[in-house]
């Protein structure tokens, strides 16, 4: 088991068995992830690892049948690449949709479009305009949107083959070609910085021209490390060498995963590509049989994963998905729930490894129509199509479901009242900059409405305030405005904190930045220190910070965020915690069905924790 294979005599090729443990590397990092963005924050770094091997993979088969004038068989390649990606991904998209159509309403729009994407292995592009960022955590987040490395990957499978035989023609000489593929990587990377944007990172993320340079350092390192060429003998000082080598690219690996947060600028300005040099090291490290690497890369437990890497990584967002959906304590129970979640994904990746995938691999397309034939036959009584009666009605729940679907999400209650709680703010922060900030609202009325003595609404009259923050915030905003006239508001449905330090520079410098500050962030992710800090440097010592606590009991990050903001209030002595979480936690009927966003009566809770909270300070 845990030595390499040498080439057959069929294939001519090595399995190596070590890239199984690459692949369980990279699939755990995604979950882990996906499960805890605080714990792994660079976890979403297994994708490249995909892409490097991808790329190393298919441009080692094919460069010694160019280099020797040999066709290549492109028809025969995507054939074995659609037969080894298609049938787990439309059982994936027909399991789901009909999972949603029948019990998960909530996501049932845009199935349409969803469908079409995937199967056409366009879904990234698609995401680019329609979809949410990938590290937005609680927006609206689709159970589909780790599927567009399907279609990076595809894209990659469709165009290389071809430009690589161009690439042969023009130039012949290997190290030209090698040169050229390297070449193409850094512009890759560039493109990938160039159009970063850190208010909307869709387009860095998504594209297959921003994300080809993972794959392009696995074929470049075909070219200079081709698996088939290397020798297993080495001197005992080549090979401690190769396996320091190894390691050392392995623990930056793993640092990185810990480290190097998706929402860091620094990720798109060459972070991922230094990620991927170093992983593209590992892997030619584990690729030479001569290396240790291979052999500790080789166990039981990897090669399973391995082998399932595909199902898992499938199969792992949808799961997590309904299950946090379902399941409204994943912020109080983490790891319990984790390693549900984890056992769940593990059994239907089995499953589908066992019923789908192999089958399929080892079955011959050619004796299809034979075998559907032989189904639908009649013999006496007995008819064998039956057992294809529950695969019937899925898929026909499915289509109905893709029918149905609306091509726009429909607007519930929350929605509503945001939208025009969002546009009644420009109208309020006009009015403020003007000075002329009023209320509609008697004062007699505001403190019965909000239990406020006429002091205390007095006091609050004279308050000058800049708030900033998610949905939350813009949910609860025209109760802060009632009851504060001059607040100044800036809150977005589904901001993340790392998009907070442009937004409160950018009111420093229009002097829209007021002596208190109200910080409502958290909602839809983890805050990093570097984030918090830069808020905090910006707005100085001279000004009061007030950070509300998150309440997201069904997500991961509720406690990390809390632990975080709490921290902060230990080491500034400007930054003060209003306990929202603590206050509401024992009250459901304060909220949305989300348990998220509060509803009337709790938004009168919150605005009034906030007020009085402020008020003890002046």
């Amino acid at each position: 088991m845990d030595q390499p294979k040498w080439p057959s005599k069929k294939t001519g090729r090595r399995y190596i068995t070590g890239f199984d443990g690459l692949r369980s590397l990279a699939v755990i990092g995604v979950i882990v992830y996906h499960l805890s963005p605080n714990a792994l924050k660079g976890g979403y770094l297994g994708v490249p690892i995909f892409l490097l091997l991808a790329g190393y993979l298919v441009t080692n088969q094919m460069i010694g049948k160019l280099s020797a004038n040999q066709p290549i068989g492109v028809g025969n390649f995507y054939l074995r690449r659609l037969k080894r990606l298609y049938p787990t991904l439309l059982s994936m998209l027909i399991l789901t949709i009909t999972y949603i159509t029948l019990f998960q309403r909530n996501f049932f729009y845009q199935l349409k479009e969803i469908f079409v994407t995937n199967v056409l292995f366009v879904y990234n592009w698609w995401e680019v305009s329609h979809g949410q960022s990938y590290f937005d955590r609680f927006n609206g987040e689709s159970p589909f949107t780790h599927l567009w490395t399907m279609g990076v990957e595809v894209q990659f499978y469709l165009i290389w083959p071809l430009l690589l035989i161009l690439l042969f023609k023009l130039l012949r000489d290997k190290h030209q070609i090698s040169m050229v593929v390297l070449a193409m990587s850094v512009a890759s990377a560039i493109l990938m910085a160039v159009l970063y944007d850190p208010q909307n990172i869709n387009r860095a993320y998504y594209g297959t021209d921003t994300r080809a340079f993972s794959f392009l350092l696995g074929a470049w390192l075909a070219f200079v490390w081709p698996a088939d060429q290397l020798r297993a003998q080495l001197k005992p000082k080549a090979r401690r060498l190769i396996d320091g080598v190894g390691l050392i690219s392995l623990l930056i690996v793993i640092l990185m995963y810990f480290v190097l947060s998706g929402e860091a600028a620094f990720t798109y300005y060459g972070g991922m590509y230094i990620f991927s040099i170093f992983a593209m090291v590992l892997m030619g490290v584990i690729a030479h049989p001569g290396s240790h690497l291979n052999r500790w890369f080789t166990n039981p437990i990897f090669t399973w994963i391995g082998k399932r890497s595909y199902g898992i990584y499938v199969y792992q967002f949808p799961v997590l998905i309904f299950y946090e959906s379902h399941f409204k304590n994943m912020g109080t129970h983490p790891w319990v729930n984790a390693i549900i979640e984890v056992a769940i994904i593990l059994v239907i990746s089995e499953l589908s490894y066992r019923f789908i995938e192999q089958p399929i691999a080892k079955s011959d397309w050619k004796t299809l129509p034979a075998k559907i034939k032989a189904l639908t036959h009649v013999k006496e009584n007995h008819r064998p199509w039956f057992k294809l009666a529950p695969a019937i009605i899925v898929v026909i729940i499915a289509i109905v479901g893709i029918v149905q679907s609306p091509a726009q999400k429909p607007n519930t209650a929350l929605q509503k009242r945001i939208e025009q709680n969002e546009k009644a703010l420009k109208a309020h922060n006009a009015k403020v900059k003007a000075g002329q900030a009023t209320t509609k609202v008697g004062s007699s009325e505001i403190a019965r409405k909000y239990g406020l003595s006429n002091d205390q609404v007095a006091a609050t009259k004279k308050l000058k305030v800049t708030a900033v923050g998610d949905s939350v915030l813009a949910d609860g905003s025209s109760n802060l405005q009632e009851i504060i006239p001059n607040i100044y508001i800036s809150a977005k449905v589904g901001r993340q904190a790392y998009q907070a330090p442009a937004i409160v520079s950018s009111l420093k410098a229009e002097g829209h930045l007021q002596d208190i500050v109200v910080l409502n962030l958290g909602s839809n992710g983890t805050i990093s220190d570097d984030d918090a800090n830069k808020m905090l440097k910006t707005i100085g010592t001279k000004r009061q910070v007030y950070w509300i606590t998150t309440h997201v009991p069904s997500k991961p990050w509720q406690k990390p965020v809390n632990d975080k903001i709490n921290k902060l209030a230990k080491t500034h002595s400007n930054v003060h915690v209003i306990d929202w979480y603590s206050a509401s936690i024992a009250h459901r009927d304060w909220f949305y069905d989300d348990n998220v966003h509060p509803n009337v009566d709790g938004n009168t809770q919150f605005a009034k924790l906030i007020v009085t909270e402020i008020l003890k300070d002046q």
